[in-house]
């Protein structure tokens, strides 16, 4: 059976990687590419006051590696902020390797089980909730997306995990705050990505999604092109609901 591995090309590698250990034909088709944001100046300000937050939680691995690469001339001393006073909040193994990757030291890091039945922002809240106090302030590192009407219409969904746990931050009596650390877009197909795709729409190949924003970008990458007969596996109802 081949697996078409959908997301970013760094990810991607690596899911390609497990999947084939596995036993089975994995081959990446990324549909979402990444870069820094335009202007750090945001990240460069949330960085240099990580000690006033209880928590900064990170929604994915790029998360991870653009603020800390925004901030590269900072780093020495402010990891050791974060290792002494605020906690690293992750909602998975993923974005938990990234982070002790970049020096975040594992007693301070927070993330769902490895083997939680969903790995979300539903499973890190019952994780790092019963830490939330009245006042207490946690940021949210997020991604944003290009300009593009395709892209903004999958905002919506892209978000609903991160505002999901915003809002239970502040129902907890908290203050959430967001800063944009990288930005999202739809990549540009080529002859061999493009046939890549029309033949696995049709031949029995499993798209494996893991973002809302993967799906759409699909769809504008292929307009008109049937999926009538593809078969796909998403990693949490909302993609599936895409």
């Amino acid at each position: 059976m081949r697996v078409i591995v959908t997301r970013p090309q760094r990810e991607a590698q690596r899911w390609v990687l497990d999947l084939s250990a596995q036993g089975l034909q994995a081959v990446a088709l990324p549909l979402i590419e990444v870069g820094p944001v335009d202007d750090t100046a945001d990240v460069v300000r949330a960085w240099q006051h990580l000690g006033d937050y209880v928590g900064v939680m990170f929604v994915s691995g790029n998360a991870v590696d653009y603020f800390f690469k925004s901030n590269s001339a900072l780093a020495p001393v402010s990891i050791g902020s974060i290792a002494t006073k605020t906690r690293a909040w992750a909602t998975g193994p993923g974005t938990a390797r990234a982070l002790l990757r970049q020096g975040v030291a594992p007693e301070r890091l927070d993330a769902p089980p490895v083997d939680a039945s969903q790995l979300d922002s539903e499973a890190l809240w019952q994780v790092v909730g019963p830490q939330e106090q009245p006042g207490d302030r946690v940021l949210i590192v997020r991604g944003g997306d290009c300009l593009g009407s395709a892209l903004a219409r999958s905002d919506a969904a892209q978000g609903a995990g991160r505002d999901w746990f915003a809002n239970r931050v502040m129902q907890a009596g908290g203050r959430p705050e967001f800063v944009m650390a990288y930005q999202r877009g739809a990549p540009e197909f080529g002859s061999q990505e493009r046939e890549l795709a029309q033949q696995a729409a049709t031949d029995g190949s499993v798209w494996l999604f893991s973002s809302t924003q993967a799906v759409v970008n699909l769809s504008t990458c292929l307009p008109g092109q049937s999926w009538a007969g593809a078969r796909a596996v998403a990693t949490h109802p909302r993609i599936a609901a895409a």
